[in-house]
Formats: structure tokens, C-alpha cells, sequence
């Protein structure tokens, strides 16, 4: 279920806590989720890149965005592929599937089976995960 590698970039958790607001740091390093309808970007229509906010890595697209009615940011496909990783995720007494960034191993939310064509999959995203580039 896993595609895991080893991230390419490494930083000591006291790096990782300068560079990131505490709210990034709680999602991206500490595997947290944001609440529901509170974070950046769940309702943004702009057109453009979002990229990881901890290592700036190309993650997904603004015309891969769409209304999940979630409460955060979904999306249908990844730029590409070597962007992401997939975890299993076994915390609160269920199994879901974590995505992590490839190049840092940032934490920036879960894949699920019930999202629109042409995938039919939903990346649900934590906005603290995301730095928005506008085109």
C-alpha cells in the first residue's frame, strides 16, 4: 500500500520548529490535522502551483482542485506521482492512507476513494501543508 522512500531532505526538529509557524510545525512534523473549514486555502478558487510549506516541492494544481465539501483543500491527482508518498495510517482506530511529501516527509493529509473522475480519488489537504503560488 506504501510507496515510501527516504526523504531527501533532513533537518533537526529545532530547524523545523524556526522555519515553521506552530500550526505548520503541529501538521507537517507532528502529523496533526487542522480543524474543518479554519485553515488556508480549503475554499480558494486562484488559479496555480501549491507547493509543500516546508521544502517548497511541487505538490498539486489549482485545476486539480475542487469543492469536497470537507472543509479542506482536496484535490484529484498530484503533480505527479514522485511528489508524494502513501503511508498506512492506523491512528484513532482506523485505517486510512497518510500522504507525506516526497522530499521532506512532511505530513500533509490522507487519500481517499471517493473523489470525482478522472481518478475517483480525493486528497484531502491540510492548508497549513500547502504555500500557494498564484500564475
Amino acid at each position: 500500500m506504501t510507496n515510501h522512500k527516504e526523504p531527501k531532505i533532513r533537518k533537526s526538529e529545532e530547524e523545523w520548529r524556526s522555519q515553521l509557524t506552530p500550526e505548520q510545525y503541529h501538521v507537517t512534523r507532528e502529523a496533526g490535522t487542522e480543524r474543518a473549514f479554519t485553515g488556508p486555502h480549503w475554499d480558494s478558487k486562484r488559479e496555480g502551483l501549491y507547493r509543500c510549506v516546508a521544502c517548497g516541492r511541487p505538490l498539486f494544481l489549482s485545476d486539480t482542485k475542487y469543492d469536497s465539501g470537507t472543509g479542506w483543500p482536496s484535490f484529484y491527482a498530484p503533480v505527479d506521482q514522485e511528489a508524494i508518498t502513501l503511508h498506512e495510517d492506523r491512528s484513532f482506530l482506523m485505517t486510512r492512507t497518510e500522504v507525506r511529501c516526497a522530499d521532506c516527509d512532511s505530513h500533509l493529509g490522507h487519500l481517499f476513494n471517493d473523489g470525482p473522475e478522472p481518478t475517483g480519488l480525493r486528497y484531502c489537504m491540510n492548508g497549513h501543508a500547502l504555500k500557494f503560488e498564484e500564475r
